[in-house]
Parts: structure tokens; sequence; C-alpha cells
């Protein structure tokens, strides 16, 4: 589409992936029905836990687990910063439900991928764990770079 060039993280993404439902959703701000990009990770976060409320009872007619929606946040909340500390600001912000679970998608002005950089063992480090724990934490997790930046797209499960 247009060019653009999907790369899936640690070959996990499928061809019906996010990666596919993240080039459906243009214009990429929605999350909160504004049409706005969130000014910071605090109001994608506030989005999202919005979203998540309305996702249907889990198990005895319980919501979601604490666990599931920290994770969540947690993959939200890095993203947009990174976009804002390495990626030359935010572009785009989608949150959604999906039968598969909470799909994110975040565009920047960078065409850099993000890097994982190695610590040496026993050195105090500050930074560089972000995107390790957005891959750790995502069922999936692709890259799709287009003239003038990129995005990532990454969806948690929610069972």
């Amino acid at each position: 589409m247009n060019g653009e060039m999907e790369h899936p993280v640690d070959g996990t993404i499928s061809g019906n992936g996010p990666g596919d439902a993240a080039r459906s959703a243009e214009p990429p701000y929605t999350a909160g029905g504004t049409g706005v990009a969130p000014r910071n990770a605090a109001a994608a976060r506030e989005a999202v836990t919005r979203l998540l409320a309305s996702w249907p009872s889990g198990p005895a007619g319980k919501g979601l687990a604490e666990v599931v929606v920290a994770d969540a946040l947690l993959v939200t909340s890095e993203l947009v910063t990174n976009a804002f500390r390495h990626g030359g600001g935010l572009t785009g912000f989608t949150a959604e439900l999906t039968g598969e679970g909470l799909l994110l998608a975040v565009a920047d002005a960078s065409t850099d991928a993000p890097v994982t950089s190695p610590h040496p063992p026993r050195t105090a480090h500050v930074g560089g764990y972000g995107w390790p724990l957005v891959c750790r934490l995502a069922e999936r997790v692709s890259i799709t770079f287009h003239p003038g930046g990129k995005r990532i797209t990454a969806l948690i499960a929610l069972t």
C-alpha cells in the first residue's frame, strides 16, 4: 500500500494479523472517538483504559484481570513515549478491540526501527528496556515503514 513495507518483529505476524488491520484503520487516530492523537502517554493510557472498560465480562461476570490491563497500559505507554522521545513525535494512534484482543497502532515521524541495546552484565543502565517489554508482552508486533515515518502495531491478548 503506497509503497509501504511491513516488517514483522520476531517473525510472529500472520498474513491477516495486526499489520493488515492497522493498514485498514485510516486515519490513524481513534481510541477516544475524538479524532485527535493523544498529547502524551498519560492521555493514551486514559483512552485505552476507557476502551478496555467496554470489553465483555470475563469468567463469572468479572472484567479483565488486573495484570492484563496493566500489560496493555504498559505497552501503550512504551509505544507512545518512544514515539515522542525517539520517533520525532506521535503522528498517529489507534486502539481498538478485536476478537483477538487490544490492537494498538502508534505512528511516528521517524523511519528508524526501534533498537534493542544490549546491556553489559552488572552495569547500571538507564533506558533501553521499553522495546523488549513491548515485544514480550504483545502477542504480535509489526513495524510498517512509509515515507516520512513508521507505524508500530501491537496485539495484546486480553484472555
